[in-house]
């Protein structure tokens, strides 16, 4: 999954009105922030094999710090723990928690069984989605389109920037992810996993917009 997890980011700032977007997407998208440095640092592996399901042609083979349940209940509790630490924002720690171990609920749907529960473990899960090019589709711009628009309800641009930086944000995720779908595989591993941390640039997006919008209700003061 990809803009279902941006949606969840987007999604969240209605329950953590305090906490800045580029967080919230952080915390959404960590376990994919998180693989591609594995990866290079030759801790976590994948192939690139054409087939391996109608969406992807990558087969997550081994990537057990990442995306097993137990490591990710672990991250889950470290970063909520760590924005409480900063921001002394309960509230704001919980959502940033659960914003993590959604990423790993969300892959639960989509993949086919490749997510193990715990380092070593023999029991994978997965349901599958991928196997299906359209209601893969379906599905995660289903989640996008209503994670913008509980976004929209929730904030207000308060200048041109705030408007037209979302706007530009909105547009770069779908045009990334139809181009994910319709793309040729990889040409290579190492490709793949520097590609990867190019996500990374998206967290600041998140801030930089945030910074720009102001909520419409349920909060007080600025994003953290």
């Amino acid at each position: 999954m990809f803009i279902g997890h941006f949606a969840v980011g987007l999604a969240a700032k209605k329950a953590s009105p305090k906490t800045s977007l580029g967080t919230l997407f952080l915390a959404s998208q960590f376990l994919d922030l998180l693989w591609p440095v594995l990866l290079i640092l030759g801790i976590e592996h994948v192939r690139i094999a054409p087939g391996n399901t109608a969406v992807t042609p990558l087969d997550f083979y081994d990537y057990p710090i990442s995306h097993s349940l137990a490591t990710v209940l672990g991250w889950s509790v470290a970063l909520g723990g760590i924005y409480l630490g900063i921001r002394r924002n309960l509230r704001g720690a919980v959502v940033v928690g659960a914003c993590v171990l959604s990423h790993w609920l969300l892959d639960a749907v989509v993949h086919r069984p490749d997510l193990p529960l715990f380092p070593g473990g023999s029991v994978l899960i997965g349901l599958g989605l991928w196997r299906s090019v359209g209601a893969t589709v379906a599905v995660e711009a289903g989640m996008f389109a209503l994670g913008v628009w509980i976004y929209l309800r929730s904030t207000a641009a308060r200048d041109r920037t705030g408007r037209f930086a979302l706007a530009g944000l909105i547009g770069f995720l779908a045009v990334g992810y139809l181009a994910s779908i319709l793309a040729p595989p990889p040409p290579s591993v190492q490709a793949l996993q520097w590609g990867s941390l190019t996500l990374w640039g998206l967290v600041p997006w998140g801030y930089w917009i945030d910074r720009h919008r102001q909520v419409l209700s349920g909060g007080h003061g600025p994003s953290q």
